[in-house]
């Protein structure tokens, strides 16, 4: 009995001598000792070559000296110009320096340029440069490109010669919502077509006398409603942002707090609803025909939809908590336009998401959303109808109302 007992703890105690014995195997440290994960980790870190050609063991953090993977020279030190490319410096000081709605004006020469040659052409051959600072633009390109860009610098530079201040141009953005399309039953005759790319989105021009005349046949509808006020001044090429939006909180989910009574905290989530809409205007040399960007966003909360959660209790068992999933109705519009600047250019976006937060109550009349309170009611869906218009410079404009106001003329229509 006593040998049986014995022999399996001799050989157990044989086996773990045997084990101690051998050499252990630790992870090397950064200085080659052992003991440290990180020194693994670095060791999958990419390697840089030198500017030199060679590896560069600092910057990789290889003490190993292992081959590198991307080689990097210095070149010829010069660009190159197999396709006759240009170097070009362009002075756009006179329109940066007058500038003073933005702290960096000259984003918005580099986005027109962009608008206009793409994107592609700077990004593959042949080798193009464009960049900007404050007061000059720099451009490498072939000669026919630098032609292009001058054409887009000189639509910012045409107000600013002989000293000139670059005016604001004053726009009217009148953007409207109808709860029926049926609007076009009686407009089409005065509206002229014009091609978008955009899906389900419509374009017209109008006469300026056209737009006075529809936009007082709309105003007699109940269900009319203008959501913004109409001009703005905007510098030409900037960009000019309409927002109107109201935060919607809501239980996003819930996390475990054992700390914490009763073992889990809620997590709240917020999502803004409402509209925002930008537009980005440059006129041309002449004056005579206007380009512009549009941008509008719309994000409506259809609705909140419950869903019941199980957590542990604390005091054992489970414990059923509610969380919110919302459902969201968004609509995108991001197109450029261009039409003669003495026309009035109207945006259709079909029955859409309302740009606002309001429900339609009894007899269709809206029920404005109050933070807290449950959506109750379905949310509404409009025709989104934009009105741009540009009336011109903003001189202009002043000495047209100080005329307007002297002949006894009034531009608010009975409206306030």
């Amino acid at each position: 009995m006593f040998t049986r007992i014995v022999a399996p703890l001799v050989v157990m105690l044989l086996a773990s001598s045997i084990i101690l014995a051998q050499p252990s195997t630790r992870l090397p440290t950064d200085d080659g000792s052992a003991g440290s994960w990180q020194a693994i980790k670095k060791s999958e870190s990419p390697v840089r070559t030198s500017a030199g050609g060679g590896v560069s063991l600092a910057a990789s953090g290889l003490a190993n000296g292992s081959a590198p993977i991307t080689s990097v020279s210095k070149g010829s030190g010069k660009l190159p110009n197999d396709h006759g490319q240009l170097w070009r410096e362009y002075d756009i000081s006179p329109y940066t320096s007058r500038v003073t709605t933005t702290e960096h004006p000259q984003k918005a020469v580099i986005d027109w340029i962009l608008r206009d040659t793409g994107t592609e052409v700077w990004f593959s051959e042949p080798l193009g440069i464009l960049s900007a600072t404050r007061n000059t633009l720099y451009v490498y390109h072939t000669e026919e490109m630098q032609g292009l860009i001058g054409d887009v610098v000189d639509r910012f530079l045409v107000d600013c010669i002989d000293g000139r201040e670059a005016e604001s141009y004053a726009f009217s953005l009148r953007l409207i919502t109808i709860a029926s399309p049926n609007w076009r039953t009686t407009a089409m005759s005065l509206l002229q077509p014009v091609d978008v790319k955009a899906a389900g989105v419509d374009a017209w021009l109008l006469s300026k006398e056209n737009a006075a005349v529809l936009i007082g046949q709309l105003q007699k509808r109940t269900d009319f409603r203008e959501l913004n006020s109409p001009n703005v001044l905007i510098n030409n090429g900037q960009s000019h942002t309409i927002a109107r939006t109201t935060p919607r909180n809501y239980v996003r989910s819930v996390r475990m707090r054992p700390d914490v009574w009763p073992g889990h905290e809620l997590n709240m989530g917020q999502i803004l609803e409402g509209y925002s809409l930008q537009i980005s205007p440059l006129m041309t040399v002449d004056g005579n025909t206007i380009d512009v960007v549009v941008r509008c966003h719309i994000d409506q909360v259809e609705k909140l939809v419950p869903v019941p959660v199980d957590v542990p209790s604390p005091s054992g068992g489970a414990q059923r908590v509610q969380i919110q999933v919302p459902q969201v109705v968004s609509w995108r519009l991001h197109e450029r336009f261009r039409w003669p600047a003495s026309q009035v250019m109207l945006l259709g976006c079909g029955v859409v998401a309302s740009p606002t937060a309001e429900r339609s109550g009894l007899l269709g009349l809206p029920i404005p959303s109050v933070p807290g309170i449950p959506l109750t009611k379905s949310p509404n869906r409009a025709d989104a109808l934009l009105f741009i218009e540009c009336k011109g410079k903003q001189s202009q404009t002043l000495l047209e109302a100080k005329r307007d106001l002297r002949d006894g003329q009034s531009n608010f229509n009975g409206r306030y």
